[in-house]
């Protein structure tokens, strides 16, 4: 079941708690602790099931017609099992009724990392499609690759 989570305590516990379960993803201490203090002001959603909360979906405004989505987090046991797409569904329609136009995301750049590649093959089911590439954005060990979907009207 998908739930919108409005206590900031609450948003960062599991933030904190997914997010540690994934150091090939998130193993940079100073940059996940930054996502686990952001999520706090961001509309946020999770997927639970009965007391286990399996996964989540953060949004970020960039501007009045662009949103972000500034970090995703499932369990590992509960990967390639459909929870990511639920997550963004549930992301996206909010995005919509929200009325803006486009929705990004940032991740590294396909061919650095297999586990990004995990993540660029994802964002590239949901349709997302390369933007732009920063080398220099993160570093350069960690070229940002920047992608982005144009929401239907």
């Amino acid at each position: 079941m998908i739930l919108f989570v409005k206590d900031e305590n609450e948003k960062q516990k599991i933030a904190r708690e997914i997010l540690n379960d994934l150091p090939e993803w998130f193993g940079i201490p100073e940059s996940t602790q930054e996502y686990i203090k952001n999520v706090i002001n961001m509309p946020f959603w999770i997927e639970k099931e009965n007391d286990t909360v399996k996964g989540f979906i953060t949004l970020k405004e960039n501007s009045p017609y662009t949103c972000e989505i500034y970090v995703m987090g499932i369990l590992k046991k509960y990967h390639k099992k459909g929870i990511g797409k639920l997550l963004f569904n549930e992301f996206y329609n909010y995005a919509k009724n929200k009325n803006y136009e486009f929705i990004q995301v940032k991740t590294v750049k396909e061919g650095i990392y297999p586990v990004y590649d995990i993540t660029n093959k994802f964002y590239k089911s949901l349709n997302f499609k390369e933007f732009e590439c920063f080398d220099s954005l993160w570093d350069k060990s960690n070229p940002c690759q920047i992608y982005i979907k144009h929401i239907e009207k």
